[in-house]
């Protein structure tokens, strides 16, 4: 079901003004002048189809209607091009992450998050052949590739450079004394 946020995918063949993505507004229906008195959030699919289908058939004669819900989805951490995204329902997390640009060279595939209704889920997504790599994206999902750890980037770069200041600041406080 739609939710305030994901779109639709409207295509009326030969009707191009009749068609496009439309987004879901707050109130649950779609953001276009024509459509906006259909609502949609909500709503089961054939329910919306049936309701498109009315409206344009008052516009025209044996329209061939194609209706392709895509649900919003934020993909980030380490992903070459973390975004915003609008999906369709079938896509899996695996495939949301190469639409960001797959992951970078720092990814750590195996703790992939997806933080959905409130709970993280983790999956393993650098395993081949895991069933994770089949869970597919949900309306409102946040997808987080985290960074692999690394001790000298992590704590040992940050800590001698803490070191160095703090060196820095009594050096200027002794030869600043008479």
């Amino acid at each position: 079901m739609l939710r305030p946020g994901d779109a639709v995918r409207v295509t009326v063949w030969r009707q191009p003004e009749l068609s496009g993505d439309f987004r879901v507004s707050n109130d649950g229906t779609l953001q276009h002048p024509l459509y906006r008195s259909v609502r949609v959030a909500g709503v089961a699919l054939p329910v919306v189809e049936q309701r498109v289908r009315e409206l344009v058939l008052t516009y025209v004669q044996s329209p061939q209607i194609l209706l392709e819900p895509l649900v919003r989805v934020t993909v980030n951490g380490e992903v070459r091009a973390p975004a915003l995204q609008s999906l369709p329902p079938e896509t899996t997390i695996a495939q949301a992450i190469a639409l960001s640009g797959g992951a970078t060279e720092l990814a750590r595939m195996n703790q992939v998050q997806v933080i959905r209704d409130g709970r993280v889920l983790k999956l393993n997504l650098a395993k081949p052949g895991s069933a994770a790599l089949l869970f597919t994206v949900r309306s409102g999902d946040q997808i987080v590739v985290p960074r692999q750890r690394n001790l000298f980037r992590d704590v040992i770069g940050p800590a001698s450079s803490i070191a160095a200041a703090i060196a820095a600041v009594i050096t200027m406080i002794r030869y600043s004394q008479p």
